[in-house]
């Protein structure tokens, strides 16, 4: 009998999601039985990806930003309450799931509350190290307290230079921790394809900030000379295509569809969430970023490829056309992958 192993993504706009598809797909070829859990679009998007598979809806964080990101860690506070009676229920669902499903493991990505003492529990983060501005070196060392309890922690990052995550998944002291470096984690392939669309928008993460970022870039590119894609980033029961002048505009794409997109598109502009980074990373492409106002670690991210001569960016208020002139002195992110050893990786099991 197949061992049953829980891969349970964080709903935080739907790149924890994404980079649990090639997790699961590991899983299968390792002759596993992966059973999803999330909820709200992470979990539509894996339902969609893996329509045969068991899936299990957990209770929703609804982490909401607020209109303007200087605010961020005020409104965060605000919804702690919300945030912990949430935690309560992932512990209390998840002592259900281990017992209904006969669940022989654990993946949680970034969701602390899917956990279990009695089986072996995994959890896939980039962030050891926690960004909050002032008060970093204090949500670093709550969110370690927190990792120190699961029997391994899987870092979707090279172990050593050049790497991707940078301070945010490297520690000075590793000797509490048990840290597997993964390498990226990405569900796409490049190919070699003749460029179809000279710009792509890749929108993602929470809102309001989504949607935001979606009006500027609408109205900034709207006299742009060229072809566009516009990915939206919405997850939705049915994929839907409209044509507006110069954009092509979907609400979302599949992997397969998306990867066709991305390898066909000479400039993505996109946030630099980590998921996202790493989809650009394996298919070695030329960017533009974006950062979410607020988000410390994007802000981070953004200007360490900057730093890199990778990736040029700006904020979401400055932009214009004119700044993605920049990206003809940037390299690109073009860095190395690894082949994972599955069977060392799932031995935990």
């Amino acid at each position: 009998m197949k061992k049953k192993i829980l891969v349970a993504p964080l709903n935080w706009g739907i790149g924890h999601a994404t980079r649990c598809i090639p997790i699961i797909h590991w899983l299968i070829e390792g002759d596993f039985e992966p059973i999803i859990a999330s909820d709200g679009y992470a979990l539509l998007l894996l339902q969609k990806e893996f329509p045969d598979l068991k899936s299990i809806t957990l209770p929703a964080f609804n982490i909401r930003y607020q209109k303007s990101g200087k605010q961020l860690k005020t409104k965060l506070l605000k919804q702690l309450p919300h945030i912990l009676k949430t935690l309560k229920a992932e512990r209390k669902i998840t002592k259900k799931i281990i017992k209904d499903y006969t669940i022989d493991g654990i993946i949680s990505d970034s969701r602390f509350g899917i956990f279990s003492k009695k089986i072996p529990s995994v959890i896939i983060t980039h962030q050891l190290n926690v960004l909050s501005g002032n008060t970093s070196f204090l949500s670093s060392k709550l969110n370690q307290i927190k990792l120190k309890k699961f029997k391994e922690i899987w870092v979707p990052d090279f172990k050593d230079e050049p790497n991707l995550s940078g301070y945010l998944g490297h520690l000075f002291n590793k000797k509490k921790f048990k840290i597997n470096y993964l390498g990226p984690l990405s569900r796409l392939h490049k190919t070699e394809t003749k460029t179809k669309y000279d710009i792509m928008v890749l929108l993602s993460g929470p809102e309001p900030q989504r949607t935001f970022l979606e009006k500027k870039l609408f109205k900034e590119l709207n006299h742009y000379v060229g072809n566009i894609l516009l990915v939206k980033g919405k997850i939705e029961f049915e994929q839907i295509c409209t044509k507006h002048n110069q954009f092509t505009i979907y609400n979302f794409m599949t992997s397969e569809a998306l990867e066709k997109a991305i390898n066909s598109s000479k400039i993505i502009i996109c946030r630099p969430g980590y998921t996202t980074v790493m989809d650009l990373t394996k298919l070695g492409k030329t960017a533009f970023f974006i950062p979410t106002p607020g988000q410390f670690e994007q802000e981070y991210l953004a200007e360490r490829f900057n730093d890199l001569k990778l990736v040029p960016y700006c904020n979401q208020e400055d932009f214009s056309i004119d700044e993605l002139k920049k990206t003809s002195a940037f390299k690109g992110l073009n860095l190395k992958y690894t082949t994972q050893d599955l069977e060392a990786l799932f031995s935990l099991f």
